[in-house]
């Protein structure tokens, strides 16, 4: 264990091979998640109201995320374990299932690709350490956040309140920031945009978000610390509205779209937690001791 550890802090290529192969291993757990959760919390949600209604409901649980092997979504056989290898199984099958020959979704291999693209930048850039262990916890749940948000439009608290008290815990340690900046950053992170949502709902009579954008900007508060929000802010705002503005021109739809806020709340997280310290100009002054 020993040598292992001293050849990930001074072999690169070592690090990044690992970081490589075990992240694109990773990426095809969190579709996993991500495809499998959301039904799993609707079905609770209706099986909770069926409850408070005194209603007996014979729906069927749908599959654990972690019990039920990957199945064929056409043939609903379960996949062979050469046909799960991450990446390479996808592109060997060439996107089809070894069984049936229905083709698969791309996603799954974007999304291993992905996974394993930013835990190699995450490596490059934080270097070996507790700063990468703790990052990639919350890059893995920004992923699974940002597929669920764009696909259901909800951010699920099991996944949301977790992780800021991971945050808040990895800062007992100043890793990214102080105790201190950490709880400020999730207190102002929930409060900045519950303020903006009820003076939007004011002015125009409309709700502009959900409350799961206020509990992933608070959590994110809680990582980077509330002096990096005015990033955060910055890149998710101008990233929503470009790629917004241009997925509405090309497909045709008005303002009035609903548009998921949380990938690109998330995609201003990671900026901050890999490049804070790279855009002053975006970062507030730390208060005096």
């Amino acid at each position: 264990m020993i040598q292992l550890v001293h050849l990930l802090d001074t072999s690169p290529f070592f690090l990044y091979t690992c970081l490589f192969l075990i992240g694109a291993c990773t990426g095809s757990f969190l579709n996993v998640v991500a495809i499998r959760l959301p039904d799993r919390l609707f079905y609770l949600w209706r099986r909770q109201c069926a409850e408070q209604a005194g209603i007996e409901m014979d729906e069927p649980s749908p599959p654990g995320i972690l019990r039920q092997p990957s199945r064929c979504m056409t043939c609903s056989q379960p996949l062979r374990a050469h046909h799960n290898i991450p990446i390479l199984g996808y592109l060997l099958l060439r996107g089809k299932c070894g069984l049936c020959s229905a083709p698969f979704s791309m996603r799954y291999m974007l999304v291993e690709l992905a996974t394993a693209g930013l835990w190699v930048l995450s490596g490059w850039v934080l270097g070996p350490g507790w700063a990468l262990a703790c990052g990639l916890i919350l890059i893995n749940c920004f992923i699974v956040l940002t597929l669920v948000d764009l696909e259901h439009q909800i951010l699920p608290d099991v996944i949301v309140l977790p992780i800021l008290w991971i945050g808040l815990g990895c800062n007992t340690a100043d890793i990214f920031t102080s105790l201190d900046s950490a709880v400020i950053g999730a207190i102002s992170g929930y409060l900045l945009l519950w303020t903006l949502y009820h003076l939007h709902r004011l002015l125009t009579g409309r709700e502009g978000m959900g409350y799961g954008d206020f509990k992933l900007l608070a959590c994110i508060g809680a990582w980077v610390g509330w002096e990096l929000l005015p990033q955060v802010i910055l890149t998710a705002s101008v990233t929503g509205i470009l790629i917004t503005g241009l997925h509405m021109v090309r497909h045709g739809q008005d303002r009035n779209t609903p548009v998921a806020f949380g990938p690109f709340l998330c995609l201003g997280g990671l900026a901050a937690l890999l490049w804070g310290d790279l855009l002053p100009l975006f970062r507030l002054p730390e208060l005096p001791a």
